[in-house]
């Protein structure tokens, strides 16, 4: 398998399950699907998520993303309460191939037990690691 170039954005928290979530100035933590996650996913054409309002629990499913190749569930890895969606997913999915970390955000929670949810995570660095291990595995 050859190897691939992933963008790791450091100061952002990851899961096992290639979601990345970002603690704005806030408090809020806004969430999304890491550049390895649509890499493999290839060409995103339908995202679905949950509803403004909806209490998720850390790594419950908060979504679906649709690509050409597969259909893949998007987990939540921050309990709390959804209080945004990203609408520009509706009608331009690709902005998540196009910018994972920024545009192409799926959404925004207020969290429950930010601390506690946060040290089930990875930092970038263990992250990068997790990557290096599925690329050589």
């Amino acid at each position: 398998m050859t190897e691939r170039e992933y963008r790791i954005l450091e100061g952002l928290y990851y899961s096992k399950e290639h979601e990345w979530a970002r603690i704005e100035k806030t408090g809020k933590v806004r969430i999304g699907i890491t550049d390895y996650a649509q890499q493999t996913l290839h060409e995103i054409i339908f995202v679905e998520t949950v509803s403004i309002g909806t209490k998720v629990k850390q790594m419950e499913m908060i979504g679906t993303v649709e690509s050409i190749k597969a259909v893949s569930d998007v987990f939540s890895p921050i309990s709390g309460e959804v209080i945004d969606v990203n609408e520009d997913l509706i009608m331009k999915p690709e902005l998540i191939n196009q910018d994972p970390y920024e545009k192409g955000w799926i959404l925004l929670l207020d969290p429950d037990n930010l601390e506690k949810d946060l040290s089930q995570l990875m930092s970038a660095n263990k992250y990068k690691v997790t990557l290096e291990d599925i690329d050589h595995g």
